[in-house]
């Protein structure tokens, strides 16, 4: 029995860390999803994805709104954070905002993390 590849979006507005996270899912056994903007990602539309990893410092809508946006449509959509301004990682977790990491970060984390929050999903954690 073939098992399914796990579907992660990026979305970023840095092509070097789209192509270096493409590199890191793809590697895991993931198959990613690239958008260069909050409002590529809407425009493809949710369905299908598995995961969603955003920066949130971005043009137009930002990370945070794109979250707030796609828990809306999904809930059940895990969404990981991914920013270069600490400030606005303490600003972030200071609200309870879990799944986020700073710049340069630790792929090896995010893909457990990940995984983690995949295999919760899974067995309905």
């Amino acid at each position: 029995m073939k098992k399914t590849r796990r579907v992660v979006a990026i979305v970023d507005d840095d092509p070097r860390l789209i192509e270096s996270l493409e590199n890191l899912l793809e590697s895991a056994g993931y198959v990613a999803r690239s958008f260069s903007s909050a409002g590529s990602l809407l425009t493809s539309g949710l369905s299908g994805l598995d995961v969603l990893i955003t920066d949130i410092g971005m043009p137009g809508m930002d990370g945070l709104e794109l979250r707030d946006v796609v828990k809306k449509a999904r809930p059940d959509l895990p969404v990981f954070l991914i920013t270069g301004r600490h400030e606005i990682a303490d600003h972030v977790r200071a609200q309870g905002i879990g799944g986020l990491f700073c710049k340069p970060f630790d792929g090896q984390a995010l893909l457990a993390a990940i995984d983690d929050t995949l295999y919760e999903s899974r067995n309905g954690g």
